[in-house]
């Protein structure tokens, strides 16, 4: 049976993603995107809270500030590199 906290940030983790696509919006396969991002980005933003010993406001041994940073980071870095943005070319004519 998986560990109070590790579950607590499951959820937490499940929710930021589920939150960021219901504002950003898209199909199923961003909102896996998104829900992915969210768990990699809460993981390693406890990991690196852990590491730098930021203390900020934790909840048992989970570190949410660096957790909720992370996950905002890997977020809006995956909104951002799969937005379909037109992209304009500069067409050089040829004299």
């Amino acid at each position: 049976m998986p560990a109070p906290t590790l579950t607590f940030a499951f959820i937490l983790a499940t929710l930021l993603g589920a939150a960021f696509h219901l504002l950003m919006g898209g199909d199923a396969r961003r909102l896996a995107l998104f829900l992915l991002s969210g768990w990699i980005g809460f993981g390693l933003g406890h990991a690196i809270g852990a590491a730098l010993g930021i203390n900020l406001f934790t909840v048992g041994t989970l570190r949410l500030v660096s957790a909720f940073l992370g996950a905002a980071i890997a977020l809006v870095a995956a909104a951002f590199l799969t937005s379909s943005r037109k992209r304009k070319r500069v067409r050089q004519s040829v004299s």
